[in-house]
């Protein structure tokens, strides 16, 4: 009995020690290195003409070259989806993620392989956001980010259509760059609200002035695979897509568990309260296994955080912030109501393997930071840091047991 406590004992020293090396991790203070955003950076100058290099200062971040973990995409079980595109200098992250999302269900759900545009949907969310902003007389959020569930809505009212009849790029730009027209969006509006002027078809055919400066104007019919379309027909009839099929999944433990309750972040600005929740472990089981079954997920969360690292293409939560092994529910929503944690990035999870003892996600990426991965336009999640830094994700209603 002794003897067998001993070695029980033993064996769990030994377990934590090689936990401690395999996990430690150190703060650093690091210099700036040229990396995608500069490239990104120098097209868009190039393209307006400009020369305006801007200083950089050092970043905290965590050391994570003794993490171990996955080298390459191939290393994972993953399921089909189009080559990572850059969303250059906007905020449209939202639907860069979610457009990829929506495009491996229509592989997985019909076998067809398409490039969904993004910045069709981020057209009409523009205009939805003008909408709101006059029948909320301007007290409505202006900002370039919302949420995935963004796509299901304005799927449903708009449409969708191929990237290749709509890019949202103007000859001769190679990167996306929404800083003018945003600037020239909100300047508008808050001008509509000095000037009390709140007629919607005023603030639309404004709008979309601007937008179609900026953006071109949307196809109203196209021709696609021999065939005439139209974006409500493309999205029934070709992508055939049931959007009431998909549900947004959160864990947050000061809203009620099992039901549908409101995600209370900026970047959902039309306050939508159809984010399913549950707790965690029910969120992280639901989610391993949904990805080891064939279906994808596009997370919406946080990743202003040190160890995140694009030029490993890692993220992790270092040991100095929490031992991942106590991540639970109270350090999740403590993290999220003083504001720690807060909605800032939209990925597309791809999918996953197992590697000493964690589970690692293979994240789809559109931000610049992943484009200096060893595995350009990857990034590879570390469990724990989904587990605590992954405020939800929108999957298919089939992958959730027990939603109402």
């Amino acid at each position: 009995m002794k003897k067998s406590l001993l070695i029980t004992l033993t064996l769990l020293f030994v377990c934590s020690s090689l936990f401690a090396q395999n996990n430690s991790t150190k703060v650093e203070f690091r210099e700036p290195r040229s990396g995608y955003w500069d490239t990104i950076q120098k097209g868009i100058d190039t393209y307006l003409g400009l020369k305006n290099p801007k200083a950089k200062r050092q970043s905290l971040k965590a050391d994570v070259s003794k993490i171990e973990h996955p080298s390459a995409p191939g290393e994972f079980k993953y399921y089909w989806h189009n080559k990572p595109q850059s969303q250059g200098r906007t905020g449209t992250c939202w639907s860069f993620s979610t457009t990829s999302f929506f495009e491996s269900e229509v592989k997985r759900l019909t076998g067809k392989e398409v490039e969904i545009s993004e910045l069709y949907t981020v057209y009409w969310e523009y205009i939805e956001k003008a909408k709101r902003f006059a029948s909320e007389r301007g007290n409505s959020t202006l900002g370039e980010g919302s949420q995935g569930n963004a796509l299901q809505k304005n799927f449903k009212k708009y449409g969708a259509v191929p990237y290749e009849v709509y890019s949202g790029l103007l000859p001769g730009q190679k990167f996306y760059d929404h800083q003018d027209l945003f600037n020239e969006f909100s300047a508008f509006l808050n001008k509509s609200k000095e000037n009390q002027t709140w007629g919607e078809d005023f603030i639309v055919s404004g709008v979309k002035a601007i937008l179609d400066k900026y953006m071109g104007t949307p196809p109203e019919k196209f021709t696609y695979e021999g065939k005439n379309w139209t974006p409500q027909t493309f999205l029934k009839d070709y992508l055939q897509i049931n959007l009431d099929d998909y549900i947004a999944v959160m864990s947050i433990k000061n809203q009620p568990y099992g039901s549908y309750v409101i995600y209370d972040v900026p970047d959902n600005w039309w306050r939508n309260t159809d984010y399913y929740n549950i707790p965690l472990d029910e969120f992280m089981g639901t989610l391993k296994a949904a990805v080891d079954n064939g279906y994808t997920a596009a997370f919406f969360g946080d990743v202003s955080e040190p160890g995140i690292d694009g030029f490993s293409g890692l993220a992790i939560v270092p040991d100095f912030d929490i031992n991942p092994s106590t991540i639970s529910e109270d350090a999740r929503v403590f993290r999220f109501v003083n504001g720690q944690t807060t909605d800032d990035h939209g990925i597309h999870c791809v999918g996953s393997t197992e590697k000493n003892g964690y589970t690692w996600f293979l994240i789809r990426e559109s931000a610049a930071g992943s484009f200096n991965s060893p595995n350009p336009g990857y990034m590879m999640y570390r469990e724990d840091y989904v587990r605590l830094k992954m405020m939800g994700y929108l999957i298919h209603k089939s992958a959730v047991k027990g939603h109402k």
